[in-house]
């Protein structure tokens, strides 16, 4: 994508440049649930010059990273799984005994990080609840009907139905990382922060990173390929 236009979809431009993710993030503009906005949406939103902020796009440097566009469905999942799945498995116990640490020595200075705590934790709940049902439930469905000719019949319905409430849950996770922002001041320590509260910081900016990447990923490119082939296949199969 070499040109962009106003009604061009930030989940589009980020789908085709996913480097230029960085500069959405650097304005605070939600490109995966809130993927399917126009640049001219969300400049008008953010109260961002629209000229400007297009041709800081164009502009922008390519950068080295995987090009989702060019993988098949099977192995985008695989991709999720091993990248964005492992990351988060591997970071909530160590963020899950920071946090604690972190509310339990300093939560009498600043009450806000109770919540942090709870938050991180109701999030980190419904997050390895969210990933058991893509690995043993979606995905393995998308697997399936990419390796059939026609549609399958599912026991436990379509695709559409699944991906429904998984972006359902995309949304609910988006909230709570905007919740951690701002009881963190933007993930801003205060002079006084020690250093494990400044790591806990830095670890949830790249938490919220990682889960924008993550939800991106699924939202704008896996989720729409996959309900476009099951619609596909499903009208050959009903054809025969």
């Amino acid at each position: 994508m070499n040109t962009f236009k106003t009604t061009d979809t930030v989940g589009g431009v980020v789908t085709q440049r996913p480097a230029l993710s960085r500069l959405f993030e650097k304005e605070s503009i939600d490109y995966c649930c809130g993927g399917k906005k126009t640049l001219e949406e969300v400049c008008r939103e953010k109260g961002i010059d629209l000229t400007t902020f297009i041709a800081t796009l164009k502009e922008a440097g390519n950068e080295e990273m995987v090009d989702t566009a060019a993988m098949s469905l099977s192995e985008l999942a695989d991709h999720i799984e091993q990248t964005h799945h492992a990351y988060l498995r591997s970071e909530f116990p160590r963020l899950d005994e920071i946090t604690e640490k972190v509310a339990s020595v300093h939560g009498k200075t600043d009450s806000r990080l109770y919540r942090v705590r709870d938050t991180f934790q109701a999030l980190a709940e419904e997050l390895l609840s969210h990933m058991m049902k893509e690995e043993r439930i979606l995905f393995p469905m998308v697997r399936q009907l990419e390796g059939s000719n026609e549609a399958p019949l599912f026991h436990c319905g379509t695709l559409a139905t699944i991906i429904g409430q998984m972006e359902k849950e995309h949304g609910q996770a988006g909230s709570a990382l905007e919740s951690l922002r701002e009881l963190t001041d933007g993930f801003t320590p205060p002079e006084w922060a020690c250093n494990t509260y400044r790591v806990l910081l830095d670890t949830l900016d790249n938490l919220e990173r990682d889960l924008h990447k993550h939800i991106h990923k699924e939202n704008n490119v896996l989720f729409p390929r996959a309900l476009e082939m099951e619609e596909r296949k499903g009208a050959a199969r009903d054809r025969n």
